[in-house]
């Protein structure tokens, strides 16, 4: 690429994910408000904040943007970041033993143009005891994790017993559409 790369993430994995595909950016930090339209179909709400987080922000004539959002969906219910330690147990406490959805929305913008577009994972949880929950929260603190978990984590290595798509999606960042949307369209 001969434009300049911009992320506007605050999450660590979508920094190391992008470093390790060998791009060197720069990160724009900035605070979004990330509410969306009561209406809105659940699998669209990550395009629309990762859509709302890119608007956020001017780009140089010679720079892209990527914005990135990922939620946990299960039983039509949205599970953000935890609040405290006693949601990041109900959360996960609702995922154990069950299959749910992790839905990241990729906005990338330049001055000319902007592509938006969302990948979903299915995820298969183990069942998990209370014990094994509270344990991976009290040493792990998912708190800036949709869902409370981290698939990289020690939970993803216990309570992940398959899934169906893209593995750094669940991280946050779908790293093949990714490139491939970079390589086609900028």
């Amino acid at each position: 690429m001969n434009k300049k790369l911009y992320l506007a993430s605050k999450s660590p994995r979508r920094q190391e994910l992008l470093n390790l595909m060998g791009f060197n950016f720069e990160l724009l930090l900035k605070d979004v408000d990330e509410s969306y339209p009561a209406n809105l179909a659940l699998a669209e709400v990550a395009a629309f904040i990762a859509d709302k987080k890119a608007a956020a922000f001017d780009i140089p004539d010679d720079g892209i943007l990527i914005t990135a959002d990922t939620i946990v969906l299960i039983d039509d219910e949205i599970l953000g970041k935890p609040t405290d330690e006693a949601d990041a147990i109900a959360m996960i406490g609702k995922l154990a033993g069950r299959k749910h959805q992790v839905i990241t929305g990729v906005s990338i913008r330049s001055a000319m143009k902007q592509i938006t577009f969302s990948e979903e994972t299915l995820v298969y949880f183990n069942p998990l005891s209370l014990d094994e929950i509270s344990y991976y929260v009290k040493h792990h603190k998912p708190f800036d994790k949709a869902g409370a978990y981290g698939i990289q984590d020690w939970i993803g290595l216990i309570a992940v017993n398959r899934i169906e798509g893209s593995y750094t999606n669940v991280m946050g960042l779908p790293t093949d559409k990714l490139r491939k949307v970079l390589q086609a369209e900028f």
